[in-house]
């Protein structure tokens, strides 16, 4: 909308009120959220300093408010934490990275190990995410760390992290979950395309699992009971799965 100003004696100055208000934004909102994978230890201790997003090219940090150690096993089946968020320009995502401090070790049995992280403290662990992001739009991205998958035993038995990562949005997150009973079953539970496991789940001590970030299709969900146990194992065919939906399986009691 125009206005005149009135300045002085009488003088007149025109100009554009509504210039900048008919411009929309050009920037997104991105909120990335960190999740875990299973794994048969007592705590994987990982030393977060910093992450950061490849948008169009260029790499811009995170707003990161609390750098420090997160113990990957607490965010599992289902459960997450908020790292932070950026803003960026409108168009394409490639990749993100996060940069590992020094204070990263592993708990097995009680004992703690450090945990070895090449180049992870200098250049960062790298790990794809392909995204375009529309103006004026807010995404949020777990970033999945498989911790179970990401620890290797080097020949002098020290603990190497070699990381295994994927990342998935709210637009491609497929997500299985259920329970499995009883506990003294002590099962595992894994998620199989074909002869292919995807993802493998340990329940919470009340049997539930989810699995998270699946692509669609078709899934096999097996259950797998300790070898002590005495149970037989089970598994459920044909299960359906659906970006932007929850696939509830039920509870499944294994029998001996």
């Amino acid at each position: 909308m125009k206005k005149l100003l009135m300045i002085g004696s009488g003088i007149c100055i025109l100009f554009l009120a509504s210039c900048n208000d008919s411009e929309g934004s050009d920037t997104a909102t991105v909120n990335v959220r960190l999740t875990d994978g299973p794994a048969a230890y007592d705590a994987v201790n990982i030393d977060i300093q910093r992450i950061e997003i490849n948008s169009n090219g260029q790499w811009t940090p995170l707003n990161f408010p609390n750098p420090g150690v997160y113990n990957l096993l607490n965010f599992k089946n289902g459960t997450d934490v908020v790292l932070g968020q950026a803003v960026l320009p409108a168009g394409n995502i490639s990749q993100m990275r996060m940069v590992l401090g020094s204070n990263n070790t592993l708990v097995v049995n009680g004992v703690t190990h450090p945990l070895q992280t090449p180049s992870a403290e200098q250049s960062g662990l790298k790990f794809n995410w392909h995204q375009t992001l529309e103006a004026n739009g807010a995404y949020t991205v777990w970033i999945d760390f498989d911790a179970g998958r990401s620890i290797v035993t080097s020949g002098n038995g020290s603990y190497i992290l070699k990381p295994v990562i994927r990342t998935f949005s709210e637009l491609t997150n497929g997500q299985i979950k259920g329970y499995v009973q009883p506990q003294a079953a002590d099962a595992v539970v894994h998620a199989i395309v074909a002869s292919d496991t995807i993802a493998t789940a340990i329940p919470n001590n009340d049997g539930f699992f989810m699995f998270s970030g699946l692509s669609q299709g078709t899934y096999t969900v097996s259950y797998d009971a300790s070898n002590s146990s005495g149970y037989i194992d089970e598994s459920t065919s044909n299960v359906s799965v659906t970006f932007g939906q929850i696939t509830n399986l039920g509870i499944k009691t294994l029998h001996q």
